[in-house]
């Protein structure tokens, strides 16, 4: 586990823009069971590629589109471990990625980011995308 003073800021970069933290595995199922509507969950890190592409990424296309998934929520990963478990479960086929975003409509994923997706990415190119994700499931 990181230090929770190392990760606040990265953590808050995030919440800032209106996402929830998910800390708890019992959270992350709850919330997916129970919930009608689209979810963007990020799965948030440490890494070079979460504050230079993932982070900022997600926050333009919360910021350009016009149509945005019902709920924004956040795991961390390396801190928030069980609430990343119980997210990487539901996000099976797909291997274990951090940084990743993941789509849920209704409780089930409809579409995922991996970290391959992420890296040598610039923030605009995956908030553009991120929005053209919106436009199609969030409607």
């Amino acid at each position: 586990m990181y230090p929770e003073d190392l990760i606040a800021p990265m953590r808050a970069e995030l919440a800032d823009a209106g996402f929830q933290e998910f800390k708890t595995g019992e959270a992350v199922s709850t919330h997916l069971a129970g919930h009608k509507g689209t979810t963007l969950f990020v799965v948030n890190s440490v890494c070079g590629c979460a504050a230079g592409a993932a982070r900022p990424g997600v926050r333009y296309a919360v910021e350009q589109s016009e149509v945005k998934p019902d709920v924004l929520a956040t795991v961390f990963a390396g801190n928030d471990v069980d609430a990343v478990k119980t997210l990487r479960e539901a996000c099976l086929p797909y291997p274990p990625s951090s940084p990743a975003m993941a789509l849920f409509k209704d409780g089930e994923l409809v579409h995922f980011i991996e970290r391959h997706h992420i890296e040598g990415r610039n923030a605009k190119m995956i908030g553009d995308h991120l929005v053209e994700v919106f436009n199609h499931f969030c409607k």
